[in-house]
């Protein structure tokens, strides 16, 4: 990239680039979706003027016949063709058979206005949940709609268009103020303002800094920014949330594949059953009329369809889904959004968890025994090369304030999980723990440490000069997370670390956790929770956010990983990814989930409820087509509102 172009330079020499479309307002119902159901209902009210002042002049016969059946194919054309199809592929009894038979019956006796009425409000019914079914979808569409075409690229010191798909990592895209990203990437030159809303649910736009990383799917807000891509773009945010969430839809909750299997049965049982109803009293009633008993077949066909289970309730699990995934968080399949309404016992990971997994020098203390604190200076440099999280804070700490200019490092060697030793001129500096520096036999270092804190030592020419303690301090949610997650019904908590005892201790007491385990291997946490598995009655969801969490979160009833600062293995893993990294949305995604199940349940109760009672009263003649209606129609559309509510939570 050529450095010698000034950023209005560039921005003009770039080719013509395709301007972003902001996504409109997106319509559930468009006008050309109710000309049948119109023109129907315009034909049928008119029929009702005829039937009172001309029925006994010309509004009779095939007149009558014509003007019904015009009425009526509108609006069953496409409900008698889906039958017919479905029919040549082997599947019968659909609820669009029944329809189909339970009209054409109705026409066959002379039922003409309850015939069309039937097959109208069928249809009107249908668009209704057609517009349900994609009010649904609209969160995990916007996803889709918010990709960009086109990317501004440089290469050989200009700016190309091109599709995200076609640029590589390591390569640098220019974007706009007001442009969505659409690669994962670091910042490249000055900090700036981003709407993260898309990924994370936040209504508050997030400052990120040089050489932080940007996500595809966050909006730049105040100024152009020029940022290095470093994943491909299969593997960014967005295409990962897309991934997950269109996936979800193929892992059902067990209620819904209850329903599906429940329908196959169900609705041959009712044809035959309906077959019965005409047939059977010509054996037992005296003075059996055909038409009558048709009649109550008929209306005992339109009750008995199932659409309103069939539909409404893959719609309330879709719902939840889409519901949680404005809120950041991602359920894989219904079948989790199904399991987290049970959780009774929750299993935390502390660093990056509950904690920011942001380590932060929060003291310094010189043993030295004098006031000289170039030992800081010294201690920093020789961190600087190492990539540890506790050596960059001591690092961060120090640069703040007035920072020596030191001599090169030499001999540098670095024990994991004990620390680093090098020759700062012709010093030689030790920074560690305790036992780092028994190891290099530096004296009079007190291994007390602060609750809460990791004491990090300092040893020059092997004197003990002071050390700082560094602390991971607490998620700005954790509390509310526990408290939130009390009140939705969770009973007991458990954290499991890899830190040591005191502090994972300190952080346990903090919250008001009473059951916390330091100092754990993964393989090691492992054996805890399948331990706190085996209590009987515990349905167990475990959150962790780092690579030695994925054999635990594969191991719990449910798994839920930090999907913002999280490992790839821990997301791919779990089975609900929180993607603002906020503790608190764990007891989100469990309102939602418990929501969502109740939901589902009022509308499965609602239905067989309605259906059973008007199928006692039309097999014995007390309900007529209208009321077959409402507890057909009727009821689907009551339970497909119902099921809308889960998408507003």
């Amino acid at each position: 990239m050529n450095e010698s172009i000034s950023p209005t330079n560039r921005i003009s020499c770039c080719e013509p680039e395709k301007p972003m479309q902001k996504p409109g307002k997106p319509v559930y119902l468009k006008w050309e979706d109710w000309k049948r159901p119109l023109f129907s209902l315009v034909l049928l009210l008119g029929a009702i003027p005829l039937e009172i002042a001309a029925g006994e002049y010309f509004f009779y016969g095939w007149i009558r016949l014509i003007w019904y059946v015009l009425a009526y194919l509108p609006v069953a054309f496409p409900v008698l063709s889906r039958a017919w199809d479905l029919i040549w592929k082997g599947e019968v009894f659909t609820e669009f058979f029944l329809m189909g038979i339970a009209t054409l019956g109705a026409f066959a006796i002379g039922e003409y206005p309850e015939a069309v009425a039937v097959m109208l409000f069928y249809a009107v019914g249908e668009l209704f949940q057609e517009a349900a079914v994609k009010k649904a979808k609209g969160n995990i569409q916007a996803l889709l709609d918010m990709r960009p075409d086109q990317v501004a690229v440089w290469r050989e010191g200009k700016l190309h268009a091109v599709a995200p798909e076609q640029v590589n990592p390591g390569e640098v895209v220019r974007y706009k103020a007001g442009e969505r990203v659409a690669l994962d990437g670091l910042l490249q030159g000055e900090g700036g303002l981003f709407n993260t809303a898309a990924l994370t649910g936040e209504s508050l736009p997030r400052a990120i800094r040089p050489e932080e990383e940007v996500l595809a799917g966050m909006v730049i807000l105040d100024r152009v920014v020029d940022i290095r891509v470093t994943k491909p773009f299969q593997e960014s945010a967005i295409a990962r949330i897309l991934k997950l969430v269109q996936g979800a839809s193929a892992r059902k909750a067990k209620t819904e594949q209850f329903i599906r299997k429940f329908a196959k049965v169900y609705t041959p049982m009712v044809t035959y059953l309906a077959l019965a109803l005409v047939v059977v009293p010509w054996f037992f009633v005296p003075e059996y009329d055909f038409s009558t008993w048709l009649y109550r077949a008929l209306v005992f066909l339109v009750i008995s369809c199932p659409c309103a289970l069939v539909i409404s309730i893959p719609l309330g699990y879709f719902g939840g889904i889409g519901a949680a995934s404005k809120n950041g968080i991602l359920f894989k399949g219904s079948n989790f959004l199904d399991l987290m309404a049970k959780v009774n016992t929750v299993v935390m990971d502390k660093t990056g968890t509950l904690t920011k997994g942001i380590f932060e020098v929060v003291k310094t203390v010189t043993t030295g025994g004098s006031d000289d604190e170039s030992w800081k200076s010294m201690a920093a440099t020789l961190e600087q090369s190492s990539l540890h999280p506790v050596a960059r804070s001591i690092v961060a700490h120090v640069s703040s304030g007035p920072m020596e200019n030191l001599p090169e490092v030499t001999e540098q060697l670095e024990l994991a999980g004990m620390g680093i030793s090098g020759k700062v001129g012709h010093q030689t500096v030790l920074v560690g723990n305790h036992p780092w520096m028994q190891q290099h036999h530096v004296g009079g270092v007190n291994d007390t440490v602060d609750p809460g804190t990791s004491t990090i030592h300092v040893a020059i020419n092997g004197i003990h000069q002071g050390y700082f303690l560094i602390a991971d301090t607490l998620k700005a949610d954790a509390k509310t997370a526990i408290t939130d997650m009390k009140r939705w019904g969770v009973q007991e908590f458990f954290i499991l670390s890899g830190d040591r005892q005191e502090v994972t201790d300190s952080v346990a007491k903090e919250l008001g956790i009473p059951q916390a385990f330091g100092g754990l291997l993964p393989e090691q946490k492992a054996d805890k929770l399948t331990s706190i598995q085996s209590e009987p009655g515990r349905i167990v969801a475990f959150v962790g956010d780092g690579i030695n969490d994925a054999p635990v979160l594969a191991l719990a009833d449910i798994g839920i990983a930090m999907g913002g600062l999280g490992s790839d293995a821990a997301i791919e893993t779990a089975d609900v990814v929180i993607q603002t990294d906020q503790p608190s949305k764990i007891a989100k995604a469990i309102q939602i989930s418990r929501f969502t199940r109740k939901v589902v349940w009022q509308n499965i109760l609602l239905a067989f409820g309605v259906k059973l009672t008007v199928l006692i009263l039309g097999a014995s003649g007390m309900a007529s087509m209208w009321e077959a209606v409402f507890a057909d129609v009727g009821v689907a559309l009551l339970a497909i509102l119902n099921a809308v509510r889960i998408q507003y939570r």
